[in-house]
């Protein structure tokens, strides 16, 4: 015979209600046992202001690329012609292909130094003590911290005094000085979650400091590197003040060419010109995400740090 549980309570004790989400208050006047609830006015607040901000962005976004396609118009809301002329413009005007080349170049190269030159630095801060570690640590974060203007333009003095102004070393090299800094800050906590004992562990079994670092912290710093290039990358892509300081007409980046474009001949360059270009390095930005995305996602940033405190 089945037997059935009956969940009882003492007589004139009344089970405690389940707490509301935050946010969210109990409406007044209802029963104990009702369950309708009502945001309180700081969540409609927070929700008005971010649907507000993507009204903004998404107008300001659709602006610049109908003012891309549209021919001129001055008394209705929407241009009476749509072309695609002024991309070709842009693109022949601007000599596009070499100013994106170089910006994948220069982008491509600066992540690769970075890393090179940030995980090594950044298992010295996780594994090692030593004098003055703590003030090392803060002199790396200043040139993430400050604005690049601030030390951009005596790094520029010094490029230019050096033989390297106006070319595309000197941008790598200017584009590099926030870079490190900044894969070290992000590879060194990572790495300080990797368990210490699996390097002792291959110590122990003959494994040489350059065989622990390529053949097992490598395959588990996989993610963290990828997650730190794709920030790397679109820093470099963005970075428009060192980039302008050192950069010369066969070194600009997408992002400067675009200032160039607007600030040339006094500003007589046609609008739509200038936002063909802003629209293709919205594009490219969103390209280099995607195809970066494609391969490193926070979940699986998660998941590999949280097997390796397993281990």
């Amino acid at each position: 015979m089945a037997t059935q549980t009956a969940h009882t309570t003492a007589p004139g004790v009344d089970l405690p209600l389940p707490r509301p989400p935050r946010g969210v208050r109990r409406r007044a006047g209802l029963p104990p046992g009702e369950k309708a609830l009502v945001a309180r006015p700081s969540t409609w607040v927070v929700w008005a202001l971010v649907a507000a901000f993507f009204v903004f962005l998404v107008g300001i976004i659709t602006s610049v690329v109908v003012d891309s396609f549209g021919k001129p118009w001055f008394d209705t809301w929407l241009p009476e012609a749509w072309s695609g002329d002024f991309y070709l413009g842009a693109w022949e005007r601007f000599g596009m292909a070499q100013v994106i080349g170089v910006t994948l170049v220069v982008a491509v190269t600066v992540i690769a130094a970075s890393v090179l030159i940030g995980v090594p630095a950044a298992y010295l801060l996780a594994r090692r003590d030593f004098p003055f570690k703590r003030t090392l640590t803060l002199l790396f974060l200043l040139p993430v911290l400050m604005p690049p203007i601030t030390y951009g333009i005596p790094l520029a003095t010094v490029m230019y005094n050096a033989g390297l102004g106006r070319t595309l070393t000197a941008v790598i090299l200017v584009n590099m000085v926030p870079s490190v800094p900044f894969v070290i800050m992000t590879m060194t906590p990572f790495i300080e979650q990797i368990n210490p004992s699996i390097e002792s562990a291959a110590r122990m079994s003959g494994a040489s400091l350059r065989v622990v670092f390529t053949r097992i912290l490598g395959p588990l710093l996989v993610p963290g590197i990828l997650a730190a290039s794709v920030l790397v990358l679109v820093r470099t892509v963005g970075m428009f003040e060192l980039t302008y300081l050192v950069s010369g007409p066969e070194s600009d980046t997408l992002v400067v060419a675009i200032y160039r474009a607007m600030t040339a001949s006094g500003g007589g360059e046609a609008r739509q010109l200038v936002s063909s270009m802003a629209v293709v390095y919205t594009a490219t930005m969103m390209v280099i995400l995607i195809v970066a995305l494609r391969y490193v996602s926070p979940t699986q940033l998660v998941a590999r740090v949280k097997d390796t405190r397993d281990d």
